[in-house]
């Protein structure tokens, strides 16, 4: 035998405050959540019993509590009324081309710092969107984005590849120069680049395109004196303990006396260099909305992020 369903319209505004009013338990609360008069709740409840044909609250004047069908009605309700809001989160964020996983890389410790900074105000702007973070091989710079396990990632320039997207600079940063506690230069307040020919520099092995290498391990100074080329390594740590053990010197941005302090290492400003820069790449055929809205709120965070002094991180 077949029962039929009671035809009536619900209007969703009524089961909003239905649900609001079942947690909070008083409608002054509940008026303020809602951005409602107090009247115009107790009008919503009232038109949703008149839809029941019966009571949902218990009302006197120091208390609010559900009836025993209002608890019903709260258990029966909610878990699907929780499930159309999602979906049509869901909905809003597929049309809008942000859902899913975002897989954001970083290159420095610095980076690292704004992606998860960045992330942060993410979880606030688009919940559903959750976010993966990896750090990007010393030896192979572009070498995960190519193959997808990046979407993007926040990492140091110089970038010149032809089939990858440079967003504009979000922050710079002056570099210094990582040498052995008691190497002759680590007493200098600075070093320029005509000093890098006192000390070999370590050399990055890996696919390292030879216009980043330049940049990271030049081979001459700007008057054409050779600087050495020390041992090769293939990552950030290898690279201090050989500094430590004074195999060759490093040529960093000047986060790293704050990120990576360590005993045997002095780091020294390195005066007339060009100043190290930081922004987003992407493959140019992989550009979102998801990326375009992690890019804006980067943007955000480079803004905030105030420098510990005068040679570390600024705003770009």
């Amino acid at each position: 035998m077949s029962h039929a369903i009671p035809e009536m319209y619900v209007d969703q505004n009524e089961l909003e405050c239905f649900l609001v009013l079942a947690e909070e338990l008083h409608f002054g609360r509940t008026a303020t959540r809602l951005h409602l008069s107090r009247a115009r709740v107790s009008q919503l409840i009232q038109k949703l019993e008149r839809h029941v044909g019966a009571p949902l609250f218990t009302r006197t004047s120091r208390r609010v509590a559900l009836t025993r069908l209002g608890s019903r009605f709260r258990q029966d309700l909610e878990p699907h009324y929780r499930g159309i809001e999602h979906a049509l989160t869901r909905a809003v964020a597929s049309a809008r081309g942000i859902e899913g996983v975002l897989h954001v890389g970083f290159s420095t410790s610095l980076a690292g710092e704004m992606v998860m900074k960045t992330i942060e105000k993410l979880r606030t702007a688009r919940p559903e969107l959750a976010v993966e973070v990896c750090e990007v091989p010393y030896s192979d710079p572009y070498g995960m984005l190519r193959r997808g396990d990046f979407d993007l990632q926040l990492t140091d320039f110089p970038v010149d590849e032809d089939d990858l997207t440079r967003g504009p600079t979000l922050l710079v940063e002056d570099r210094v120069l990582a040498v052995a506690a008691g190497h002759p230069l680590a007493g200098r307040n600075t070093v320029t680049l005509e000093d890098l020919a006192q000390v070999p520099l370590l050399t990055i092995e890996g696919d390292v395109p030879e216009y980043w290498l330049e940049h990271q391990q030049p081979t001459r100074t700007p008057s054409g004196k050779p600087i050495g080329q020390g041992p090769s390594v293939t990552n950030f740590q290898e690279a201090l303990t050989l500094v430590a053990g004074g195999k060759g010197a490093l040529l960093s941005g000047a986060h790293i006396a704050v990120y990576h302090g360590r005993p045997g290492i002095s780091y020294v400003p390195v005066e007339g260099d060009v100043p190290l820069g930081y922004g987003l790449i992407w493959r140019s055929e992989g550009d979102n909305r998801a990326i375009e809205l992690f890019g804006r709120l980067a943007r955000e965070v480079a803004r905030d992020m105030a420098p510990a002094d005068t040679r570390t991180a600024i705003p770009g």
